[in-house]
């Protein structure tokens, strides 16, 4: 059992934990919580970490995974002030694993069997945001999310928690502008709306039962001048009041939920 703080392995997923770059130079991120562990493929795991009273939860939910873990040496057990000393929460459940990320290609989102539905986000910034938005995409039957932009880290140990799994079961795909995807989604036979004012259509006067991708932009600017130039057409949610905005998971939750209905997926 590893009892010390100053661990070296401690001290490593703690780093991960808040270092983007890291993250990335390993291609790892940290899932935590017996929830999200349960998620994961065996094959992804890199390492794992439970203490006594994580280990015996996961044992009470019939799990046999710790065990094939630990007997090959992916697993260690650790004391609760380890746990405490790696997590990223308060009052973490005594289970952690350092996942190996996985790489979506386009034919996941890009089903040939239905009409695609994806969800495009340009320089979302909020964690919470982001893993919500995965979250309500996968709830809404959409095919797959693309990031663009300065997009928060998907690797973000908030984001990971926010999506309660769905990073896990959702194809998505980081670009570094998304206009990139613009002619591969026309390829495909997907229609680009925007989430937009200028020269707009209310979103629900629109048809989005053929291939349909929707685009948010960052909270506090919308998108960008040319991606909505890029774009096939702008939608716009009415408001009543004087408010100005919606929060952005809430609008994407609105437009995909719109396109579900249209779709009859029992929604």
């Amino acid at each position: 059992m590893i009892s010390s703080p100053a661990n070296e392995k401690v001290k490593h997923v703690a780093a991960l934990n808040k270092k983007a770059a890291l993250r990335e130079d390993e291609g790892v991120f940290v899932a935590e919580g017996i929830r999200l562990f349960e998620e994961i493929a065996l094959s992804d795991i890199k390492e794992a970490y439970f203490t006594e009273e994580g280990l015996a939860a996961l044992k009470q939910r019939g799990h046999s995974d710790p065990d094939i873990l630990l007997n090959d040496g992916r697993a260690d057990m650790v004391n609760q002030a380890v746990m405490e000393k790696m997590s990223d929460v308060v009052t973490p459940q005594g289970v952690l694993a350092v996942v190996k990320r996985r790489r979506h290609e386009w034919e996941e989102l890009l089903p040939a069997d239905r009409a695609p539905l994806l969800i495009l986000l340009e320089d979302i910034q909020d964690p919470g945001n982001l893993g919500t938005v995965l979250r309500t995409a996968e709830a809404a039957g959409a095919s797959g999310v693309i990031l663009g932009g300065c997009t928060a880290d998907i690797y973000n140990p908030k984001v990971v928690r926010s999506t309660m799994g769905a990073i896990f079961r959702l194809p998505f795909m980081r670009l570094s502008d998304l206009g990139i995807c613009f002619p591969v989604l026309r390829q495909h036979g997907v229609k680009i709306h925007a989430a937009a004012m200028e020269g707009a259509e209310v979103f629900s006067s629109r048809d989005y039962t053929g291939g349909t991708a929707f685009i948010i932009g960052n909270e506090g600017k919308g998108l960008k001048e040319e991606t909505i130039k890029g774009a096939d057409e702008c939608v716009f949610i009415p408001m009543a009041g004087k408010t100005e905005s919606l929060n952005a998971s809430v609008s994407a939750a609105l437009l995909m939920y719109e396109a579900a209905r249209q779709r009859g997926y029992g929604i």
